[in-house]
């Protein structure tokens, strides 16, 4: 039997070619699945990656000549911008598919693409179905059913697939159950991580993931909507085969894992630096951690295993905040994580949020929340008036509320006097201020 053949496209997901490019894990994981059932040849496009992305797109579609195209829409927003929206490009690329490919069925899913897939299939009739959370266990049912998807009655009741039927969208909500237990490393030849790796200069470009799922319902995330509200571990063994295996075939010598809490459970990353540690791998990896798991000793372990940057998101820094988060942390927690880390000497990142419901001059802090759908944060603005039915939180909101709109600037000012004061060595009073 003739294999079909399946182009999946990773949609632009940043701001500019001088921005940092990030290996798309997830379309490669997605296609690894697809390729190893034996009955698909699939390739993978990455627009962010091209000099001219909608022309080498063209002729990659004519190159490849597929049955079937999928597209993975990862980021809605480009980081930390207020106003510029990918969807522009996704935009412009549909419509290219289009023209190119009339006739070819597009799938879609991704991370951006989950936050929003009714809103989208409705938006952008060129797809023709699509997946909203995790794919592991749903795509090849669906690939299964796709000659047949128009004409059936009754789809496939599969976890948060979303199609269309008699006009009308129909979604089966995700649960984000996906075992991680059956989890089996993607296969990188299907898109080479040695062209990511040199092309950056100061972050990780390669994930590896560790775990699904976050137990925690932090206010302003949509983690736990994306991949559900239990975590579910990989085999720390399997996990450090992966690194192992990175580094030795493609030369990948930082590694970041892609967890939305790195080091809980904190014994299953305890184990995966053991286990690194009787390999004698000598690799950098980093993760983003949360404040109250930390203790002297895991902090050591962390560095002596390779870890190159401890990222915290404590979002707040007073009680009143962190409770209306919901991030489940005390002042004291961020304070005595702070001393534990400053004596491993590891780069350590804070995240902080601004405008943060009840905010003053004497808590605002620095980055502003981009609000999610379905979380406390848009309650809250609802609540308070902020925005209303009419606001469109597909494209770039931020929780900005009008009396304090401007004060983080000052608050910038302030900290770019620090350290310019700091580089010079200048002990300078009025910097202070």
């Amino acid at each position: 039997m003739n294999q079909q053949k399946i182009l999946l496209i990773q949609a632009i997901s940043m701001e500019g070619m001088d921005i940092e490019r990030v290996y798309p894990i997830g379309v490669v994981t997605l296609g690894s699945i697809i390729e190893a059932s034996g009955r698909y040849a699939v390739s993978i496009f990455d627009m962010n990656m091209a000099v001219d992305p909608y022309g080498d797109l063209i002729r990659t579609i004519k190159k490849e000549a597929p049955d079937i195209l999928g597209i993975s829409l990862r980021n809605l927003d480009p980081l930390e911008n207020r106003t510029t929206s990918l969807l522009v490009p996704f935009a412009i690329t549909l419509d290219l598919i289009k023209k190119v490919a009339p006739s070819l069925p597009l799938l879609a899913g991704g991370t951006a693409f989950s936050l929003f897939p009714e809103r989208l299939m409705a938006e952008f009739p060129q797809i023709t179905c699509g997946i909203a959370g995790e794919a592991e266990e749903n795509i090849l049912p669906l690939l299964d059913h796709l000659p047949l998807l128009d004409h059936l009655d009754n789809p496939p009741a599969l976890p948060g697939i979303i199609c269309r039927r008699n006009g009308k969208i129909h979604l089966i909500p995700p649960t984000g159950t996906f075992d991680m237990a059956h989890y089996t490393m993607p296969n990188r030849d299907l898109l080479d991580p040695r062209e990511y790796v040199r092309v950056n200069k100061y972050v990780e470009s390669v994930g590896v993931e560790t775990k699904h799922g976050c137990c925690y319902s932090c206010g302003y995330c949509s983690y736990h909507i994306l991949q559900g509200h239990c975590m579910h571990c990989r085999n720390p063994v399997d996990v450090v085969d992966e690194m192992e295996f990175l580094q030795k075939t493609y030369g990948v010598e930082r590694i970041h894992l892609t967890d939305s809490i790195v080091n809980f459970p904190s014994e299953h990353l305890d184990a995966i630096c053991k286990e690194i540690l009787a390999r004698g791998l000598q690799i950098k990896w980093s993760g983003f951690f949360r404040e109250d798991l930390f203790t002297p000793e895991n902090a050591r372990l962390y560095a002596a295993t390779g870890c190159e940057c401890f990222s915290l998101s404590p979002d707040g820094l007073c009680q009143k905040h962190l409770d209306m988060l919901d991030k489940h942390l005390r002042v004291e927690d961020i304070l005595h994580t702070a001393r534990v880390l400053s004596e491993v000497g590891i780069t350590t990142v804070y995240h902080f949020l601004v405008n943060v419901t009840g905010e003053d001059a004497q808590t605002i802090v620095l980055n502003l929340i981009r609000i999610m759908p379905n979380t406390k944060v848009e309650l809250l603005a609802r609540e308070s008036g902020e925005f209303d039915d009419n606001t469109d939180l597909l494209y770039p909101v931020y929780y900005d509320p009008a009396a304090h709109r401007t004060l983080h600037y000052a608050l910038e000012i302030y900290h770019q006097k620090q350290n310019v004061a700091m580089w010079w060595q200048w002990d300078d009073a009025e910097a202070r201020k």
